[in-house]
Protein backbone atom coordinates (compact mmCIF):
# COMPACT_ATOMS: atom_id res chain seq x y z
CA UNK A 1 0.00 0.00 0.00
CA UNK A 2 2.67 2.67 1.04
CA UNK A 3 4.76 1.98 -2.64
CA UNK A 4 1.19 2.42 -4.46
CA UNK A 5 0.01 5.66 -2.60
CA UNK A 6 4.06 6.90 -2.85
CA UNK A 7 3.76 6.00 -6.78
CA UNK A 8 0.06 7.77 -7.05
CA UNK A 9 1.71 10.72 -5.08
CA UNK A 10 4.88 11.04 -7.46
CA UNK A 11 3.06 10.66 -10.80
CA UNK A 12 -0.11 13.37 -9.72
CA UNK A 13 2.63 15.58 -8.58
CA UNK A 14 4.73 15.07 -11.77
CA UNK A 15 1.33 15.19 -14.32
CA UNK A 16 -0.49 17.93 -12.41
CA UNK A 17 2.92 20.11 -11.37
CA UNK A 18 2.73 23.40 -14.32
CA UNK A 19 -1.13 23.34 -13.43
CA UNK A 20 -0.30 23.45 -9.36
CA UNK A 21 2.23 25.98 -10.52
CA UNK A 22 0.02 28.11 -11.82
CA UNK A 23 -2.52 28.17 -9.09
CA UNK A 24 0.00 28.72 -6.08
CA UNK A 25 1.66 31.76 -7.60
CA UNK A 26 -1.48 33.17 -9.26
CA UNK A 27 -3.09 32.30 -5.69
CA UNK A 28 -0.37 34.18 -3.89
CA UNK A 29 -1.12 37.52 -5.96
CA UNK A 30 -4.68 37.53 -5.66
CA UNK A 31 -4.79 37.25 -2.08
CA UNK A 32 -3.83 40.61 -2.11
CA UNK A 33 -5.54 41.65 -5.52
CA UNK A 34 -7.40 44.81 -4.26
CA UNK A 35 -4.49 46.14 -2.79
CA UNK A 36 -2.28 45.63 -5.77
CA UNK A 37 -4.45 46.91 -7.92
CA UNK A 38 -4.50 50.16 -6.05
CA UNK A 39 -0.63 50.35 -5.35
CA UNK A 40 0.09 50.23 -9.08
CA UNK A 41 -2.66 52.45 -10.60
CA UNK A 42 -2.16 54.88 -7.18
CA UNK A 43 -2.56 57.93 -9.43
CA UNK A 44 -6.17 56.91 -10.33
CA UNK A 45 -6.84 54.62 -7.23
CA UNK A 46 -5.94 56.97 -4.35
CA UNK A 47 -8.26 60.69 -3.50
CA UNK A 48 -7.81 63.34 -0.66
CA UNK A 49 -11.19 63.37 1.31
CA UNK A 50 -12.61 66.70 1.60
CA UNK A 51 -16.05 67.62 2.41
CA UNK A 52 -18.81 65.54 0.82
CA UNK A 53 -19.34 63.65 -2.44
CA UNK A 54 -20.34 65.57 -5.65
CA UNK A 55 -23.57 63.86 -6.63
CA UNK A 56 -23.53 61.32 -8.90
CA UNK A 57 -25.33 62.85 -11.92
CA UNK A 58 -22.30 65.51 -11.53
CA UNK A 59 -19.73 63.06 -12.38
CA UNK A 60 -21.59 61.43 -14.99
CA UNK A 61 -21.34 64.78 -16.62
CA UNK A 62 -17.62 65.12 -16.20
CA UNK A 63 -16.78 61.68 -17.74
CA UNK A 64 -19.57 62.25 -20.42
CA UNK A 65 -17.03 65.33 -21.25
CA UNK A 66 -13.98 63.21 -21.34
CA UNK A 67 -15.74 60.50 -23.45
CA UNK A 68 -18.12 62.65 -25.40
CA UNK A 69 -20.53 59.97 -27.50
CA UNK A 70 -20.57 57.07 -24.51
CA UNK A 71 -23.56 56.22 -22.85
CA UNK A 72 -23.22 56.35 -18.71
CA UNK A 73 -23.70 52.83 -17.80
CA UNK A 74 -23.29 52.71 -14.00
CA UNK A 75 -21.41 53.76 -10.86
CA UNK A 76 -18.91 52.50 -8.66
CA UNK A 77 -18.66 54.10 -5.16
CA UNK A 78 -15.57 53.29 -2.73
CA UNK A 79 -16.58 52.14 0.41
CA UNK A 80 -13.31 54.01 1.68
CA UNK A 81 -13.45 57.71 1.30
CA UNK A 82 -9.38 57.63 0.15
CA UNK A 83 -10.60 56.13 -2.98
CA UNK A 84 -11.91 56.72 -6.27
CA UNK A 85 -15.17 56.77 -7.95
CA UNK A 86 -15.48 55.08 -11.03
CA UNK A 87 -18.29 56.17 -13.56
CA UNK A 88 -18.69 53.43 -15.85
CA UNK A 89 -19.58 54.16 -19.79
CA UNK A 90 -19.46 50.90 -21.44
CA UNK A 91 -16.65 48.61 -21.35
CA UNK A 92 -14.67 51.94 -20.11
CA UNK A 93 -14.51 53.65 -16.93
CA UNK A 94 -13.40 56.73 -15.87
CA UNK A 95 -12.10 57.13 -12.00
CA UNK A 96 -13.11 60.53 -10.95
CA UNK A 97 -12.07 62.55 -7.71
CA UNK A 98 -15.60 62.41 -6.32
CA UNK A 99 -15.01 65.69 -4.30
CA UNK A 100 -13.56 68.02 -6.85
CA UNK A 101 -15.06 66.39 -9.84
CA UNK A 102 -11.34 66.17 -12.08
CA UNK A 103 -10.98 62.91 -14.25
CA UNK A 104 -8.08 60.79 -12.53
CA UNK A 105 -8.07 58.50 -15.44
CA UNK A 106 -9.71 56.25 -17.97
CA UNK A 107 -9.42 52.53 -18.19
CA UNK A 108 -9.50 51.26 -21.70
CA UNK A 109 -10.91 47.70 -22.04
CA UNK A 110 -7.99 45.87 -22.40
CA UNK A 111 -7.00 43.39 -19.50
CA UNK A 112 -4.08 44.45 -17.51
CA UNK A 113 -1.84 42.44 -15.36
CA UNK A 114 -3.69 42.00 -12.45
CA UNK A 115 -6.60 40.74 -14.49
CA UNK A 116 -4.87 38.42 -16.16
CA UNK A 117 -3.73 37.16 -12.79
CA UNK A 118 -7.19 36.24 -11.70
CA UNK A 119 -8.55 35.16 -14.85
CA UNK A 120 -5.21 32.61 -15.48
CA UNK A 121 -5.99 31.02 -11.73
CA UNK A 122 -10.27 30.71 -12.36
CA UNK A 123 -9.67 29.40 -15.87
CA UNK A 124 -6.22 29.52 -17.24
CA UNK A 125 -7.25 32.31 -19.54
CA UNK A 126 -9.64 30.05 -21.32
CA UNK A 127 -12.90 31.91 -22.39
CA UNK A 128 -15.64 29.26 -23.70
CA UNK A 129 -19.35 27.85 -23.66
CA UNK A 130 -18.14 24.90 -21.90
CA UNK A 131 -15.63 26.29 -19.48
CA UNK A 132 -13.12 23.95 -20.09
CA UNK A 133 -10.46 26.21 -18.26
CA UNK A 134 -12.57 26.47 -14.89
CA UNK A 135 -12.76 22.15 -15.42
CA UNK A 136 -8.93 22.05 -15.37
CA UNK A 137 -8.19 24.24 -12.80
CA UNK A 138 -11.04 22.40 -10.24
CA UNK A 139 -9.50 18.85 -11.71
CA UNK A 140 -5.97 20.55 -9.98
CA UNK A 141 -7.47 20.91 -7.13
CA UNK A 142 -9.19 17.85 -6.72
CA UNK A 143 -5.38 16.38 -7.45
CA UNK A 144 -3.77 18.79 -4.90
CA UNK A 145 -6.41 17.39 -2.11
CA UNK A 146 -5.16 13.88 -3.31
CA UNK A 147 -1.50 14.48 -2.67
CA UNK A 148 -2.55 16.40 0.70
CA UNK A 149 -4.15 13.31 1.22
CA UNK A 150 -1.33 10.44 0.76
CA UNK A 151 1.61 13.05 1.71
CA UNK A 152 0.17 12.75 5.48
CA UNK A 153 0.33 8.67 5.59
CA UNK A 154 3.41 8.40 3.58
CA UNK A 155 4.69 10.87 6.45
CA UNK A 156 3.02 10.05 9.35
CA UNK A 157 5.19 6.34 10.11
CA UNK A 158 8.19 9.03 10.37
CA UNK A 159 6.42 12.28 11.69
CA UNK A 160 9.72 13.83 10.79
CA UNK A 161 9.74 17.75 11.20
CA UNK A 162 13.31 17.90 11.11
CA UNK A 163 15.44 20.31 8.37
CA UNK A 164 19.07 18.69 9.07
CA UNK A 165 21.27 21.43 7.69
CA UNK A 166 24.47 19.10 7.37
CA UNK A 167 22.12 16.88 5.22
CA UNK A 168 22.79 16.74 1.61
CA UNK A 169 21.17 15.68 -1.47
CA UNK A 170 18.43 13.40 -1.48
CA UNK A 171 17.93 13.44 2.64
CA UNK A 172 18.58 17.17 2.34
CA UNK A 173 15.56 17.38 -0.42
CA UNK A 174 13.64 15.13 1.64
CA UNK A 175 13.70 17.08 4.90
CA UNK A 176 12.82 20.33 3.40
CA UNK A 177 9.49 18.51 1.76
CA UNK A 178 8.28 16.82 4.63
CA UNK A 179 8.38 19.66 6.71
CA UNK A 180 7.23 22.11 5.30
CA UNK A 181 4.21 19.96 3.46
CA UNK A 182 3.70 19.43 7.20
CA UNK A 183 3.62 22.59 8.01
CA UNK A 184 1.72 24.28 6.20
CA UNK A 185 -0.87 21.35 6.03
CA UNK A 186 -3.97 22.39 7.41
CA UNK A 187 -3.65 25.67 5.61
CA UNK A 188 -3.12 24.31 2.43
CA UNK A 189 -6.46 21.75 3.34
CA UNK A 190 -8.40 24.68 3.81
CA UNK A 191 -7.77 26.83 0.59
CA UNK A 192 -8.47 23.42 -1.41
CA UNK A 193 -11.35 22.76 0.22
CA UNK A 194 -12.56 26.10 -0.12
CA UNK A 195 -11.36 26.26 -3.70
CA UNK A 196 -12.93 23.09 -4.84
CA UNK A 197 -16.41 24.12 -3.53
CA UNK A 198 -16.03 27.02 -5.55
CA UNK A 199 -14.44 25.49 -9.17
CA UNK A 200 -17.95 23.30 -8.07
CA UNK A 201 -20.44 25.62 -7.15
CA UNK A 202 -22.28 25.13 -9.86
CA UNK A 203 -23.24 21.42 -8.05
CA UNK A 204 -22.59 22.62 -4.53
CA UNK A 205 -24.51 24.85 -4.13
CA UNK A 206 -27.88 23.72 -4.41
CA UNK A 207 -26.83 21.28 -1.94
CA UNK A 208 -25.57 23.78 0.51
CA UNK A 209 -28.97 25.33 0.08
CA UNK A 210 -31.12 22.01 0.63
CA UNK A 211 -28.69 20.94 3.89
CA UNK A 212 -29.25 23.89 5.21
CA UNK A 213 -32.99 24.43 4.57
CA UNK A 214 -33.02 27.53 2.90
CA UNK A 215 -33.27 28.98 -0.46
CA UNK A 216 -31.42 31.82 -2.62
CA UNK A 217 -32.81 35.61 -2.25
CA UNK A 218 -35.44 37.43 -4.43
CA UNK A 219 -32.44 38.63 -5.86
CA UNK A 220 -30.95 36.00 -7.78
CA UNK A 221 -34.80 35.69 -9.67
CA UNK A 222 -34.27 35.70 -12.76
CA UNK A 223 -33.87 39.43 -14.52
CA UNK A 224 -37.24 39.45 -15.94
CA UNK A 225 -38.52 39.15 -12.73
CA UNK A 226 -37.84 42.94 -12.56
CA UNK A 227 -39.02 44.81 -15.29
CA UNK A 228 -40.69 47.70 -15.35
CA UNK A 229 -42.83 49.23 -17.40
CA UNK A 230 -41.87 53.63 -18.32
CA UNK A 231 -43.75 55.85 -15.85
CA UNK A 232 -42.82 59.36 -15.99
CA UNK A 233 -39.61 60.48 -15.63
CA UNK A 234 -36.33 57.94 -13.30
CA UNK A 235 -35.47 58.79 -10.29
CA UNK A 236 -32.06 58.54 -10.64
CA UNK A 237 -29.03 57.35 -9.45
CA UNK A 238 -28.61 59.61 -6.75
CA UNK A 239 -32.29 59.14 -5.24
CA UNK A 240 -31.49 54.94 -5.97
CA UNK A 241 -28.56 55.05 -3.70
CA UNK A 242 -30.87 57.30 -0.76
CA UNK A 243 -32.93 54.56 -1.27
CA UNK A 244 -30.40 51.92 -0.51
CA UNK A 245 -29.13 53.51 2.32
CA UNK A 246 -32.57 54.19 3.91
CA UNK A 247 -33.39 50.34 3.39
CA UNK A 248 -30.13 49.30 4.46
CA UNK A 249 -28.67 51.60 7.01
CA UNK A 250 -25.06 51.69 7.84
CA UNK A 251 -24.50 50.13 4.42
CA UNK A 252 -22.18 51.85 2.11
CA UNK A 253 -23.61 51.44 -1.05
CA UNK A 254 -20.52 49.74 -3.40
CA UNK A 255 -22.31 50.32 -6.89
CA UNK A 256 -25.71 50.97 -8.98
CA UNK A 257 -26.40 50.43 -12.58
CA UNK A 258 -27.93 53.18 -14.84
CA UNK A 259 -30.80 51.17 -16.57
CA UNK A 260 -32.51 51.24 -19.74
CA UNK A 261 -35.95 52.26 -19.78
CA UNK A 262 -37.90 48.94 -19.06
CA UNK A 263 -35.11 48.12 -15.95
CA UNK A 264 -34.32 48.80 -12.71
CA UNK A 265 -31.66 50.09 -10.55
CA UNK A 266 -29.99 47.48 -8.66
CA UNK A 267 -27.53 48.56 -6.27
CA UNK A 268 -24.99 46.59 -4.35
CA UNK A 269 -23.94 47.19 -0.53
CA UNK A 270 -21.28 45.99 2.13
CA UNK A 271 -21.58 46.67 5.97
CA UNK A 272 -18.12 47.77 7.66
CA UNK A 273 -17.91 44.30 9.03
CA UNK A 274 -18.30 42.25 5.54
CA UNK A 275 -15.13 40.20 4.96
CA UNK A 276 -15.54 40.45 0.98
CA UNK A 277 -14.89 43.61 -1.39
CA UNK A 278 -17.86 43.18 -3.19
CA UNK A 279 -21.19 44.19 -1.68
CA UNK A 280 -23.20 40.87 -0.50
CA UNK A 281 -26.62 43.22 0.08
CA UNK A 282 -28.17 44.39 -2.98
CA UNK A 283 -31.06 45.80 -3.81
CA UNK A 284 -33.68 46.10 -6.34
CA UNK A 285 -35.18 49.26 -7.26
CA UNK A 286 -38.20 50.72 -9.71
CA UNK A 287 -36.36 53.30 -11.58
CA UNK A 288 -39.48 55.55 -12.05
CA UNK A 289 -41.33 54.71 -8.42
CA UNK A 290 -38.47 54.52 -6.22
CA UNK A 291 -40.17 51.36 -4.83
CA UNK A 292 -38.02 48.83 -3.38
CA UNK A 293 -38.67 45.66 -5.28
CA UNK A 294 -36.45 42.96 -3.70
CA UNK A 295 -33.58 43.47 -1.10
CA UNK A 296 -30.90 41.19 0.26
CA UNK A 297 -29.36 42.42 3.65
CA UNK A 298 -26.09 40.16 4.33
CA UNK A 299 -26.96 40.35 7.82
CA UNK A 300 -30.17 38.79 7.26
CA UNK A 301 -29.05 36.35 4.00
CA UNK A 302 -29.98 32.41 4.60
CA UNK A 303 -28.15 30.37 5.96
CA UNK A 304 -26.80 29.06 2.61
CA UNK A 305 -26.05 32.44 0.60
CA UNK A 306 -23.87 33.11 4.42
CA UNK A 307 -22.10 29.77 4.35
CA UNK A 308 -21.38 30.31 0.20
CA UNK A 309 -20.36 33.91 1.31
CA UNK A 310 -18.27 32.37 3.80
CA UNK A 311 -16.64 30.13 2.20
CA UNK A 312 -15.57 32.62 -0.52
CA UNK A 313 -13.96 34.72 2.39
CA UNK A 314 -11.86 32.05 3.50
CA UNK A 315 -10.16 31.12 -0.10
CA UNK A 316 -9.43 34.44 -0.60
CA UNK A 317 -8.48 35.61 2.93
CA UNK A 318 -10.53 38.05 3.61
CA UNK A 319 -11.87 36.69 6.52
CA UNK A 320 -9.93 38.44 9.05
CA UNK A 321 -8.25 41.08 6.41
CA UNK A 322 -4.28 41.31 5.89
CA UNK A 323 -3.19 38.87 8.57
CA UNK A 324 -5.85 36.08 7.48
CA UNK A 325 -4.69 37.45 3.57
CA UNK A 326 -1.15 37.17 4.57
CA UNK A 327 -1.70 33.46 5.45
CA UNK A 328 -3.58 32.04 2.28
CA UNK A 329 -0.82 33.88 0.12
CA UNK A 330 1.55 32.03 1.52
CA UNK A 331 -0.35 28.66 1.65
CA UNK A 332 -0.57 29.30 -1.96
CA UNK A 333 2.91 29.85 -2.17
CA UNK A 334 3.46 26.49 0.07
CA UNK A 335 2.17 24.75 -3.44
CA UNK A 336 4.95 26.15 -5.51
CA UNK A 337 7.56 25.11 -2.91
CA UNK A 338 6.73 21.78 -2.12
CA UNK A 339 6.59 21.09 -6.22
CA UNK A 340 10.31 22.77 -6.23
CA UNK A 341 11.32 20.33 -3.23
CA UNK A 342 9.56 17.22 -4.90
CA UNK A 343 10.97 17.69 -7.67
CA UNK A 344 14.73 17.75 -6.40
CA UNK A 345 14.06 15.18 -4.65
CA UNK A 346 12.53 12.90 -7.06
CA UNK A 347 15.79 13.91 -9.43
CA UNK A 348 18.17 13.03 -7.04
CA UNK A 349 16.58 9.66 -6.16
CA UNK A 350 16.79 9.03 -9.85
CA UNK A 351 20.43 10.35 -9.95
CA UNK A 352 21.53 8.40 -6.90
CA UNK A 353 19.78 5.09 -8.08
CA UNK A 354 21.73 5.86 -11.52
CA UNK A 355 25.07 5.72 -10.37
CA UNK A 356 24.36 2.44 -8.34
Amino acid sequence: MRRALLKLHLVLALLAGAFLLVLGVTGSIMAFEPELDHLLHARRSYVRPHGSPLALTALADVASAALPGQRVTGYVLSASPDLSYQVLMGRRAVYVDQYTGQVLDIREPVPDLLSRVHQLHLRLLIQNRSDTGKAIITLTGAVLLVLLATGLYLWWPSKRMVIDLRATGRRRWFDVHTTLGIASFVFLLIVTVTGLVIGLDDRLAPLIYRVTRSAPALMYAPPKRFIVKPSGAPIGADRAVEVARATLPGAAPISVNVPPPNGTYVISARYPEDRTPGGRSRLVVDQYTGRVLAVESSRTAPAGSRLVTLNRAIHTGDLFGIPSKSIMSLASLAVVAQLVSGLALWMTARSAAARR
